[in-house]
């Protein structure tokens, strides 16, 4: 898999505490050996370190307007890889998963296809562990892999969907609901993310939330006015 092949769009707005995290786990020219990813952070007007810091380890930024689902349009228009790998500034892919990427990526089945990766939270209470659970039953179920899964898709498949639209709010499920279900793949891969949403609301209170948001925008109610409530 080299750089041309695959490129990495990463949405960010002050995420300097955690950005460093997730770049970590990634091969940069800024750490001088391995095969270098293009990877490109897309930032939202960030007023902390977070553009710097994302040069420093090797990636291009580019800046725009504020909100996840444009900064993601954005961000994809910028690169020039075949495949796009989509991932959130808080979320880390653990060792493996280049390999597991590059099976999927080999296979031509996968070219009107897009994969996900195994949601897990970086909390060792058993709390995080059913949360985790119950994502991946949504997701076997009703194929709503979240942007926090990460999503592994071809440039031509992306572009015949019409990417990502400028919403702000559920621009993840927007596309993968036009992906459809049928052709959303699970890989073998854990995007771990950053539990911090999770344990400063309450679990409870945070998941019910989250799905009465998901539910009133599932019945048409505008993302714009969800993210408010968000």
């Amino acid at each position: 898999m080299t750089s041309a092949r695959l490129s990495i769009v990463i949405p960010a707005l002050n995420e300097a505490a955690r950005l460093p995290v997730t770049l970590a786990a990634l091969p940069t020219p800024a750490k001088g050996g391995g095969e270098a990813l293009e990877i490109v952070v897309s930032d939202g007007g960030s007023r902390d370190a977070t553009a710097d810091l994302a040069r420093e380890a090797g990636a291009q930024v580019v800046t725009g307007p504020q909100g996840r689902g444009a900064q993601l349009a954005a961000g994809a228009a910028a690169t020039r890889g075949d495949w796009l790998l989509f991932l959130h500034a808080d979320t880390r892919l653990a060792a493996g998963w280049r390999a597991a990427a590059a099976a999927f990526i080999a296979d031509p089945a996968n070219g009107q296809r897009a994969g996900y990766g195994r949601f897990r939270l970086d909390d060792p209470h058993p709390r995080a562990r059913r949360l985790e659970k119950r994502v991946a039953l949504r997701c076997q179920r009703f194929g709503l892999p979240y942007g926090d899964q990460g999503l592994l898709i071809g440039r031509d498949f992306y572009r015949t969907l019409g990417g990502y639209r400028p919403l702000s709010l559920f621009e993840d499920v927007d596309l993968v609901r036009r992906i459809g279900r049928k052709r959303l793949v699970p890989l073998d891969i854990d995007a771990v993310t950053g539990a911090e949403r999770f344990l400063q609301a309450g679990y409870r209170r945070r998941s019910a939330r989250n799905l009465a948001l998901l539910s009133l925008y599932l019945m048409g109610a505008p993302p714009a006015w969800l993210a408010r409530l968000y």
